[in-house]
C-alpha cells in the first residue's frame, strides 16, 4: 500500500500513503479549506459595496454590519423594513445612502390622515390646457424613505404595494413607471403603538429583509458626539457611486453562481419552517426566492462569484424572522421566532459543495 494514490473524500485532491516506518502509518488527507475562506471571485460588486459603505459610516459609527445588510438588499432588488426605537439614525441611514449614489431621494412622513394620493400622486385640472395633468408624487423617486410607516392607515400603506412588487404606479387607470433602481426604506417604532396599524403578513412579506440599528456603543457615541461639534457630516457627503453602477450591480448580481445543492438546502430550510411545531405560519415560495436573492447578493459584497450553504446561513435571520408567525401557545412559553429560526438552522443539514464550485 505504501506510496499508493488516494483520492481525498473532501476536496477531490490525490496524495500518496505513508511510507513504512513513518509517524502517523495513517493516510494524509488535505485538509479542506473553510468555505468561509473562500478566495475573491472577479466580482465587481465587491470594490462598489466597499465604497458605498465607507461613505456612509462617515455619518453613521459603529453599524457596519447593518449598513453592509442594506447595501446587500438594495442590490438584491428588494426592500428594507428598519425597526427600531426613534434617534438611532434610521432616517440618517436612507439620506445618506441615497447622497452616496447620487441618487433622487425623497421622504414619507406618514400619518393617519395620509391618502394614497399623496403617495402616488394625483392628476390636476390644469385650466390653461383645459386638460387634466399627472402631478408624480414622492414615490417619483429612486430612495424613498417611508418614516413611521405604520402610523399610516391600510390604505395608505397598500398604495405602496404596487410600486415595491412592479416598480410602476398606477393612477386614473395609467401606468407610469419609476425610475430605476427603486429602494423603499420604511421605518417603525415597535415601542409607542398607540394611533398605529400594524402591517399586515402580506405587506411584511413584500419587505426582503428587517432590520435593527440598536443604541451605539459608548465609545462610538463619543466618537459621534465629536464628528456633529460644528456641523452634520452628511452635508458634507460626496457621491461615490451612481445609479447606473447600481444597476450594473444589480444585473452581476444575478449572475452570481448558486449550486443546485444550495437551491437544495434553502428549500429544506422553508420547508422546515411549515413543519416547525412552534410555527403557525411557515415560509412562502416568495422566501425562497428571496433567500436566494439575498445570498447572492451578499456573496457578491464580499467579492465572490458563487454562494456557498455560509451565505444563506446568514441571511436567513434577516430574510425569515418577519415572515414567520409564532403559534399563540409558543409565545406563551416564551419561544420567540429568531429561536426557531436557530433552532431550524443546526437542524437542517448542510450540503457539502463539491470542489468543482471551490474551483470557479
Amino acid at each position: 500500500m505504501s506510496g499508493k494514490k488516494v483520492t481525498c473524500p473532501n476536496c477531490g485532491n490525490q496524495t500518496v500513503l505513508d511510507r513504512p516506518g513513518s509517524s502517523g502509518g495513517a493516510i494524509r488527507i488535505p485538509k479542506q479549506k473553510d468555505p468561509a475562506q473562500r478566495e475573491p471571485g472577479a466580482s465587481p460588486v465587491g470594490p462598489l459595496s466597499v465604497r458605498i459603505i465607507e461613505n456612509i459610516e462617515k455619518v453613521i459609527v459603529g453599524k457596519r454590519p447593518e449598513i453592509e445588510l442594506t447595501v446587500v438588499a438594495f442590490l438584491a432588488e428588494g426592500h428594507v423594513l428598519l425597526e427600531d426605537v426613534p434617534g438611532v439614525a434610521k432616517t440618517m441611514l436612507a439620506r445618506a445612502l441615497a447622497r452616496s449614489l447620487g441618487c433622487v431621494f425623497k421622504r414619507i412622513q406618514c400619518t393617519p390622515d395620509l391618502l394614497p394620493n399623496d403617495i402616488t400622486g394625483s392628476s390636476v385640472f390644469n385650466p390653461k390646457t383645459a386638460d387634466f395633468e399627472f402631478r408624480p408624487g414622492p414615490v417619483f423617486s429612486q430612495v424613498l424613505l417611508a418614516d413611521e410607516i405604520n402610523r399610516a392607515t391600510p390604505r395608505a400603506q397598500s398604495a405602496l404595494l404596487e410600486a415595491m412588487a412592479e416598480r410602476k404606479v398606477t393612477s386614473d387607470g395609467v401606468n407610469y413607471d419609476l425610475e430605476p433602481p427603486f429602494f423603499l426604506i420604511a421605518t417603525q417604532n415597535p415601542v409607542d403603538h398607540e394611533g398605529t396599524f400594524p402591517l399586515p403578513e402580506a405587506q411584511l412579506d413584500r419587505f426582503l429583509v428587517r432590520l435593527k440599528l440598536g443604541y451605539p456603543g459608548a465609545e462610538e457615541e463619543i466618537s459621534m458626539l465629536q464628528r456633529l461639534r460644528v456641523r452634520h457630516p452628511i452635508e458634507e457627503l460626496e457621491a461615490v457611486a451612481s445609479a447606473a453602477d447600481v444597476l450594473n450591480s444589480q444585473r452581476a448580481v444575478r449572475e452570481v453562481h448558486a449550486d443546485e445543492k444550495v437551491s437544495r438546502y434553502i428549500v429544506e430550510i422553508i420547508q422546515a419552517t411549515r413543519e416547525h411545531p412552534d410555527l403557525l405560519l411557515g415560509g412562502s415560495p416568495r422566501a425562497s426566492m428571496a433567500l436566494l436573492h439575498c445570498a447572492q447578493a451578499f456573496a457578491a459584497v464580499h467579492g465572490f462569484d458563487f454562494v456557498i450553504p455560509d451565505d444563506v446561513k446568514q441571511m436567513a435571520r434577516h430574510v425569515l424572522g418577519h415572515r414567520l408567525i409564532m403559534r399563540p401557545e409558543s409565545r406563551l412559553r416564551k419561544k420567540t421566532v429568531a429561536g426557531a429560526v436557530e433552532e431550524i438552522l443546526n437542524r437542517v443539514p448542510v450540503p457539502q459543495m463539491p470542489a468543482a464550485v471551490f474551483a470557479r
